[in-house]
């Protein structure tokens, strides 16, 4: 239960800084940490963000940073994917899927390596 206490408060103090959902941590914390299997880290993580993510859209609304209609259109978008990657998730294995993770993890480290390298220019 530790392990999910740390990977909880590290995963919204992401979330709230840095608007990545908690996930990025969430997922590879439940699998290392707790045990789960990647389905099971994913799917915990899904329940697991909401509550940060209101909470973090809720602060930040206050600060006056949130594009409503931007978040409503993204949102109700989102819906039909999020069914889409449900399904897509639970037909591949576990080591796929893991692999998946990681190749999206590697592929926004260095998207925002290169936009902080073009910036420094």
């Amino acid at each position: 239960m530790s392990g999910a206490v740390v990977i909880g408060l590290a995963g919204g103090v992401v979330a709230g800084m840095l608007g990545v959902g908690g996930g990025v941590l969430f997922v590879p914390g439940l699998v290392f940490l707790v045990s789960l299997s990647q389905h099971q880290a994913e799917a915990t993580s899904l329940l697991a963000i909401v509550p940060v993510a209101l909470v973090g859209a809720y602060q930040q609304d206050r600060y006056g940073n949130v594009r409503r209609a931007d978040a409503v259109l993204l949102g109700a978008l989102s819906l039909a994917g999020a069914a889409a990657g449900v399904a897509l998730a639970n037909a591949l294995s576990g080591a796929a899927l893991r692999d998946c993770f990681a190749a999206f993890m590697v592929i926004v480290a260095a998207q925002l390596v290169r936009r902080t390298l073009g910036e420094a220019r």
